[in-house]
């Protein structure tokens, strides 16, 4: 279908009469509401000229939801009521929270570091490594780049060494292995098979 000029002149008139967009693309047949509306804006019609009385049954009903809108508000309101309660009761939780040595809150994430002194998590013994494995990570690490956790890229060796509690505390910093986060030695140690793991503690 295309728009001659007779069919445009159709969609002008209906249009300046206060037609719907269907009722229009019933009339002309072989367009769709959307074509109509296509158009229309490209006709730059989009202003009725007649319209009053179709503008104003429009803006009656917009009105409407407006009003409808209102009685949603209060709805709302009482929401923020049970708020204030749990707002009342975090107080008495920050009461309770406790103070490092400089008067800062200790979060939860705090805490849950092990301060130094206090033993580290288990490590792999000596006893499941290999003598071997443990004589390359002990010449590596003498030739490591004592890297911090902000220095760590793709490409560095991410074996943690020492307490993290204390300032002598660092990461390998050696080039990784294809496709591990660690350097050859320390791949070493932490890829190890579970049955060579096994036969070591006996």
């Amino acid at each position: 279908m295309s728009w001659t000029d007779e069919r445009v002149e159709t969609l002008k008139k209906m249009w300046g009469e206060g037609q719907s967009a269907s009722q229009i693309a019933k009339e002309l047949g072989g367009v769709t509401r959307n074509a109509v509306i296509g158009k229309v804006h490209r006709l730059g019609l989009s202003n009725r000229a007649g319209s009053g009385g179709a503008s104003a049954t429009k803006a009656a009903p917009k009105e409407k939801p407006a009003a409808a809108a209102k009685p949603s508000v209060p709805k709302p309101a009482p929401k923020p009521k049970p708020t204030p309660a749990p707002a009342a009761s975090v107080p008495a939780v920050k009461e309770e929270v406790e103070l490092d040595e400089n008067g800062i809150p200790i979060s939860a994430a705090r805490r849950a570091i092990i301060p130094a002194g206090q033993p580290l998590p288990p490590q792999p013994s000596a006893n499941e490594i290999s003598p071997e494995a443990l004589a390359k990570v002990s010449e590596v690490e003498k030739t490591a780049k004592r890297i911090s956790l902000m220095e760590l890229t793709e490409k560095t060796c991410k074996w943690p060494v020492g307490d993290p509690a204390t300032d002598d505390f660092w990461f390998c910093g050696l080039g990784v292995q294809a496709g591990k986060p660690y350097c050859e030695a320390h791949v070493g140690v932490a890829f190890q098979p579970m049955s060579s793991r096994r036969d070591r503690r006996r």
